[in-house]
């Protein structure tokens, strides 16, 4: 039984050896093979997971164990520190370490994990409320998208009767944040300010609508308990309260930005420089699980929700998960609509890192406080630059298309500029992102900061 044992583990590092040769062979060995990766137990961090499932990692010569964690501020102390090697992050985390919001560390990101992916859900009680102010398709439908205009009548309502109203997102530099804050502005309801040169972190000042950070799979409940009377949140937990019977879903991402980047694999600066073949490496099966992913027009996706639905990874049930990762999306309980979109991990050159990405992200710290003082725009552009390494992207997708894992059409065309994420389309309000004007577009909000304000 020894010997057969023996035999096994020779044959498979045997098989890896010659992998690795056969793939990014020019890269080097990987420095250090062995790595814990985390991550929260969400529908995009698909990649991590059928990197491991697919072989990929091991393809690469990495011997790998992924770990959820409890929440984003764990996550990202443990990168910090080094118990884990790198993670899924919020793609605001990496902006927010190195700029010393929250917590001072220089992180840094070549590789976008996904875009879309997210939803706003609503109680049901607030949803009655809202349905009135909503118009309706010719079948009796609510027309989408639906704009916080028609929530402001339920909270101004709220307010006269004294009593605040409460929404939760994930965390304070998350996308969830500022999306759910760019809706609420967008339909006229001010979201609140962050002061943290007042020592002022709540991010409420001035609010019309409380925010606050809850876990991801603890949404539902929260929003059950009444805790909180809405959220945003990404999948499977705005549809687990479609199927609790709970709340209803009012708007996804897509409706907000189309193709607004969402998660990134995340590193520390010094990780990154310390073990480069092991970063390229560990980039080349994270691209090739994103292009699985998407492969062949989503054929993929249902072998995926059943890997999803394991405990070690998202832990729901496959029908829920699946109401998005497939091409859907359910709305109010039966008014299930087609999202194709909806999770994207690849297509639209969804893996690279631009600049553009980091630069929006940064806008909306500024927007509401948390940059409390005016930057000039070559300040976001340094930080972009230095936060959203598209070089080393670009370093691992060149081995790729060099051993002919994959196509070169794959990939941006890397003699091009690429700083402005391509294919996003229009926002919820109609206002024009220019990446390379940042202070141009913060200061075209009507609900915000502007120039030299501070809240």
């Amino acid at each position: 039984m020894a010997s057969r044992i023996l035999t096994a583990t020779f044959a498979a590092v045997l098989g890896l050896t010659q992998s690795v040769t056969a793939f990014g062979d020019e890269i080097g060995p990987p420095e250090k093979p062995d790595l814990k990766l985390g991550f929260i137990k969400l529908t995009d961090m698909a990649p991590l997971a059928v990197a491991w499932e697919n072989g990929y990692f091991m393809d690469e010569g990495l011997f790998v164990e992924l770990e959820a964690q409890a929440n984003w501020k764990v996550l990202l102390d443990r990168v910090i520190t080094g118990e884990l090697d790198g993670a899924h992050m919020l793609a605001g985390q990496p902006l927010g370490a190195t700029i010393g919001y929250g917590t001072q560390a220089n992180i840094i990101t070549a590789f976008s994990m996904d875009l879309n992916g997210n939803g706003i859900t609503v109680s049901d009680g607030v949803w009655d409320q809202m349905k009135p102010n909503i118009p309706t398709n010719a079948d009796g439908k609510p027309q989408h998208p639906i704009s916080a205009s028609a929530l402001k009548p339920v909270v101004e309502k709220q307010r006269n009767a004294g009593e605040p109203f409460k929404m939760g997102m994930v965390f304070p530099v998350s996308t969830h944040n500022y999306e759910l804050r760019y809706w609420l502005a967008a339909g006229g309801l001010n979201p609140g300010y962050y002061a943290p040169q007042n020592g002022d972190t709540s991010g409420t000042l001035q609010a019309d609508v409380q925010l606050s950070v809850t876990p991801p799979p603890q949404m539902p409940s929260t929003l059950e308990a009444g805790t909180i009377q809405g959220y945003c949140v990404g999948e499977p937990w705005n549809q687990q309260a479609v199927f609790k019977g709970i709340g209803v879903p009012v708007i996804t991402d897509y409706e907000i930005w189309p193709n607004n980047p969402e998660k990134v694999f995340g590193v520390t600066e010094q990780w990154a420089e310390k073990y480069p073949n092991t970063h390229l490496h560990l980039l080349r099966a994270l691209i090739r699980a994103a292009y699985w992913l998407d492969e062949n027009n989503n054929a993929n996706r249902e072998a995926a929700v059943k890997m999803l639905a394991r405990p070690n990874y998202v832990g729901a049930d496959e029908e829920v998960i699946a109401n998005s990762m497939t091409g859907t999306f359910e709305y109010e309980k039966g008014d299930v609509r087609e999202v194709p979109d909806f999770n994207v991990f690849f297509r639209y050159f969804a893996t690279y890192p631009y600049p553009s990405d980091a630069i929006w992200y940064l806008t909306q710290m500024r927007r509401w406080g948390q940059i409390p003082e005016q930057k000039s725009d070559g300040w976001y552009m340094d930080i972009a630059k230095k936060v959203y390494r598209a070089d080393i992207y670009e370093e691992a997708a060149k081995s790729l298309i060099a051993d002919g894992t994959l196509p070169a059409s794959a990939f941006p065309d890397f003699d091009k500029e690429n700083f402005t994420r391509p294919h996003e389309g229009e926002f919820i309000d109609g206002v024009a992102f220019d990446p390379k004007q940042p202070n141009a577009y913060i200061d075209s909000f009507p609900i915000g900061l502007k120039g030299k304000e501070t809240p």
